[in-house]
């Protein structure tokens, strides 16, 4: 069989809101599309299908088993994977550039283990441009035997490539239209906040990271490199100087009323939420909440990392 050039790749649990404007942006890069959902109750896989994509169920345990599991169990396998979270979409010159990579351009896909694309994040209608939230560039094109993931991760998923990485031009929009309702971002977060105050304690045990943090490296391990020096702040002050750096020296207050909201929640209330839990665990003060019976697979975090 044929190996297929591009398989695109999406998450879902419940994403009737979302799933329509993602898979519509797809139109035009004529490849498979695999939906690999975890217990939807409500529209999210006759959308799907009605769609075009293909769906297969697995169970939920974290963002990084999820995508493990999905890219080791693709047909094919493919040679190059576009990975997606429900609530993201491509641009229009995102997607053209994506038809023209794969049409016109091999010497460069030969010479490439990966792409990193431009998030633009949209909270509420409007495109938070300040706060050093744009440029940000995710991992999103890549050769499936050559991705990482790190299973430490429990708020999110990250795509490692340690090999020859570049950057496409246009836009990936993030606008998870469920955080319209101010309470759904703040459930959402409260969640993620005992997820990653334990990752960010198995992060001080000496969990490994799939790639060496550097200042001056690709920006996954710029990232890598802040998170190790956000870990050394001091607890509760961490939060204060990460909402008057977004705010004030990187002009989050621009943004407007929505930036503010923004800002405010995911700099500081969700650090200081974060510094909360983390300091809970670290003294044993922690009581773990009873089961629910029932995992939750949340939208794709937008929780930026230091």
């Amino acid at each position: 069989m044929k190996q297929q050039p591009l398989v695109v790749v999406v998450l879902t649990q419940n994403e009737e809101a979302n799933l329509p404007a993602c898979l519509e942006s797809l139109r035009g890069l004529d490849c498979p599309v695999f939906v690999v959902d975890s217990g939807s109750t409500d529209r999210t896989v006759e959308i799907a299908q009605a769609l075009g994509a293909t769906v297969v169920h697995h169970p939920f345990e974290t963002h990084s088993r999820q995508w493990a599991w999905a890219l080791s169990n693709l047909p094919g396998p493919p040679a190059w994977v576009l990975g997606l979270d429900a609530d993201q979409r491509l641009s229009p010159e995102l997607r053209d550039e994506l038809v023209q990579l794969f049409a016109d351009e091999p010497r460069r896909l030969r010479q490439t283990d990966g792409f990193y694309v431009r998030r633009r994040q949209i909270f509420r209608g409007r495109w938070i441009r300040h706060g050093g939230y744009y440029s940000k560039y995710l991992l999103k094109l890549f050769r499936p035997e050559r991705v990482r993931l790190d299973e430490h991760d429990l708020v999110d998923h990250h795509f490692y490539v340690p090999g020859r990485v570049d950057r496409l031009r246009g836009d990936l929009i993030e606008e998870n239209r469920k955080e319209e309702d101010i309470a759904f971002w703040i459930l959402k977060h409260a969640r993620y906040a005992t997820l990653h105050a334990r990752e960010e304690l198995s992060r001080h045990g000496g969990a490994a990271v799939p790639l060496v943090p550097s200042l001056v490296g690709n920006p996954d391990q710029r990232v890598l490199w802040r998170k190790r020096a956000w870990y050394r702040l001091p607890l509760y002050w961490r939060s204060v100087l990460y909402f008057g750096y977004r705010y004030l020296l990187r002009l989050g207050f621009l943004d407007g009323r929505e930036g503010f909201i923004f800002h405010f929640f995911q700099a500081f209330w969700y650090r200081l939420l974060v510094d909360v839990k983390l300091d809970d665990l670290r003294s044993g003060r922690w009581v773990e909440p009873p089961a629910t019976g029932r995992q939750v697979n949340p939208s794709s975090a937008d929780v930026q990392r230091p």
